[in-house]
């Protein structure tokens, strides 16, 4: 009988098996990489020094483009589309830095999906000369280093190139790096486990647009709650049929509330 779970514990054993014994933690990068400092967003019990600081991360959004979604197999291109939207609101609301950047888009690649700019009119596109690799393009990497972020969110198409190549490089710079998975997008299942295991052995960390919104959102006691919510309807449906039954229940208890006063008490 086949057990998913088993599978699963199997491959993440494997994958800390070669991240211990990998040799990128001797690797010094090259070139001066950012300098560190302490979170902002840590609290004094110590909640969030584990965590992304929302001050200090930049999103970068790569080569999400018409003629690369073609060829995506691991995950449903209207769910990765969804995930890299609600990206893109989630950094307007919380003026989060975005640069985008696109591999040939004259050519079968395709345009950049043009929702990333429509909800994130702030971000910033960086033309490339035909480099596979952000990292590779200066204009790229001098745009990243001109925020002063030193924590960069990636999502791309593919997940295995156009993600993996800059995000170890900026890892290697002195970056800390996150890979929004499913913010990204792969030829196969085993492009995608196989790039899972790389970015572990390589130190880059891997989340999700879900664990992302939480990292960042942190705490309801804030004014952006009400558009927060929102952006959890947009990324889980199932969470926005809540929010309606809850909002109905409070509407009818309101209601009835309203109904009883004035009325006599029964005998």
């Amino acid at each position: 009988m086949f057990h998913p779970l088993k599978k699963v514990s199997h491959l993440f054993a494997g994958v800390l098996a070669v991240g211990l014994l990998s040799p990128a933690s001797f690797v010094f990068a090259q070139g001066t990489p950012p300098q560190s400092s302490a979170s902002s967003s840590v609290l004094p019990t110590g909640g969030g020094a584990a965590l992304l600081d929302p001050s200090d991360t930049v999103f970068l959004l790569l080569d999400h483009q018409s003629g690369l979604f073609q060829t995506v197999k691991d995950i449903p291109v209207a769910e990765l589309r969804s995930n890299v939207v609600m990206l893109a609101k989630l950094a307007t609301l919380m003026k989060i830095p975005v640069i985008t950047t696109a591999s040939e888009p004259n050519g079968t690649n395709g345009p950049l999906m043009p929702e990333i700019h429509e909800h994130a009119p702030h971000a910033v596109y960086v033309p490339r000369n035909g480099e596979v690799n952000a990292w590779d393009n200066q204009d790229f990497v001098r745009t990243v280093r001109s925020t002063g972020k030193k924590t960069l969110v990636m999502g791309g198409v593919w997940t295995s190139v156009c993600v993996m190549f800059p995000a170890l490089d900026a890892k290697l710079a002195g970056y800390k790096v996150y890979a929004v998975m499913d913010a990204s997008g792969d030829v196969s299942e085993m492009a995608n486990r196989t790039s899972l295991a790389r970015f572990v052995q390589g130190g880059v960390i891997p989340t999700t647009t879900n664990s992302m919104l939480s990292e960042v959102h942190r705490t309801w006691n804030r004014p952006e709650a009400a558009q927060i919510g929102e952006l959890y309807a947009h990324v889980s449906p199932n969470y926005a049929a809540v929010v309606e039954s809850y909002k109905k229940a409070q509407e009818v208890a309101r209601e009835q509330s309203r109904g009883s006063v004035g009325q006599a008490p029964r005998p």
